[in-house]
């Protein structure tokens, strides 16, 4: 009979199978393996696990919800290690994570931003406070694009993302570091990677322009589900969840 892998055992082998897909996507698509990131999704994910992953080699992990990262934050091993948020951020949650995460990924409002970018300079000099937000009063965000316009998810309009970003990237509290979307479900490799495209293609278009604060070097998309035609058509990041940490345990 096989023996039960412990947690780590697990999450280290389920590690060992992503990085053999991303390195064999890269070179498919011609590129090089540092140019994507590996984030581990650690919704309804506990510490041990999520400590798991990080002694692994997973430098980013990632949080839908505030009031569940505050809540494990202590607990988490992440020295020389990052954490985003990449759910959707309500206005009244903002000064709870802002100075407590590296990034914020679904920045989808001009409201959001405006919050953000005030709780971020009264952040600055505060040793609770993550670097960058403790040197600067500076939080990078992403802004989240609804790239297949589903009324049921968040994010900006294609059309809507250059207002959006002009009136962003002048906001003090904040730098544009790319761009994040959840795309619709597709059977399809073909489906996936025509809405990845068009997904790189509305990067590839802002990050000519040459924006000030506007750095466009992400572009996080693809998740365990889909993120090999992610890779193939230039995601820079990718969040995995349940291929990395197994089947969510989704509190009763």
């Amino acid at each position: 009979m096989t023996e039960k892998l412990s947690a780590e055992e697990a999450v280290g082998e389920n590690l060992l199978r992503i990085e053999e897909a991303i390195q064999d996507a890269c070179i498919r698509a011609g590129r090089r393996r540092e140019e994507v990131t590996l984030m581990g999704v650690t919704k309804t994910v506990d510490p041990d696990r999520i400590n798991a992953a990080l002694r692994a080699g997973v430098r980013c992990i990632g949080e839908n919800r505030v009031q569940e990262f505050l809540a494990k934050r202590e607990r988490l091993e992440l020295a020389g290690g990052e954490a985003h948020l990449i759910g959707h951020l309500q206005t009244n949650k903002v000064r709870q994570i802002v100075g407590k995460v590296t990034m914020i990924q679904s920045v989808d409002s001009l409201r959001v931003a405006r919050a953000i970018s005030e709780a971020s300079q009264k952040q600055k000099g505060d040793p609770e406070a993550v670097d960058p937000v403790r040197q600067t009063g500076v939080t990078p965000v992403l802004i989240e694009v609804n790239i297949g316009g589903e009324e049921a998810k968040s994010g900006v309009a294609p059309q809507e993302l250059e207002k959006i970003l002009e009136e962003v990237s002048c906001l003090p509290g904040i730098q544009v570091r790319g761009l994040m979307t959840v795309p619709p479900i597709f059977d399809s490799e073909a489906e996936k990677r025509r809405v990845f495209l068009n997904m790189y293609k509305l990067f590839i278009d802002i990050r000519g322009k040459n924006r000030d604060n506007v750095s466009m070097d992400i572009l996080s998309m693809g998740m365990s589900g889909d993120y090999i035609q992610a890779i193939l058509e230039g995601s820079t990041m990718v969040r995995i969840g349940s291929a990395l940490f197994g089947k969510r345990n989704y509190p009763a």
